[in-house]
């Protein structure tokens, strides 16, 4: 069956959306861009190089999600990030997701799992995910 809409991105709530649009495009590359021109804007883009988009949209009240907890406030969803396929790549991820202000949440048995659970600034959960090659 043919598609009647496409897909346009993905929007996260949070306090700050310039600073979290800063903190993907530094994972991700891109630029955000701000539906205004100031640093008030309450809605920034960022045009991820070869992906979707992601929007930023400002919440006063936000309140991060706890993860793993399925009974208050859960995850909602959360954002895979291919980190590459050998551990030095995904230590370069990692040191970069740290130095850009992610918390890490799950660092446990790093090397039977495929991915490590991160929060971004906002409090966002994400994954920095190894790439099977086979």
């Amino acid at each position: 069956m043919p598609a009647v809409v496409r897909f346009r991105s993905v929007v996260l709530d949070c306090p700050d959306p310039h600073a979290l649009a800063a903190f993907y495009a530094g994972l991700l590359g891109g630029t955000p861009h701000a539906e205004e021109p100031d640093d008030e804007s309450d809605w920034v883009v960022l045009e991820v190089p070869g992906g979707p988009r992601i929007a930023f949209q400002r919440a006063a009240d936000h309140v991060p999600p706890e993860w793993p907890r399925a009974d208050r406030n859960s995850q909602q969803f959360h954002l895979d990030l291919d980190a590459g396929s050998t551990w030095e790549e995904i230590d370069a991820a990692h040191d970069r997701a740290l130095a850009l202000g992610a918390r890490p949440l799950d660092l446990e048995d790093r090397e039977k799992k495929d991915f490590q659970v991160y929060a971004d600034p906002a409090g966002h959960p994400f994954c920095l995910c190894r790439i099977e090659h086979g």
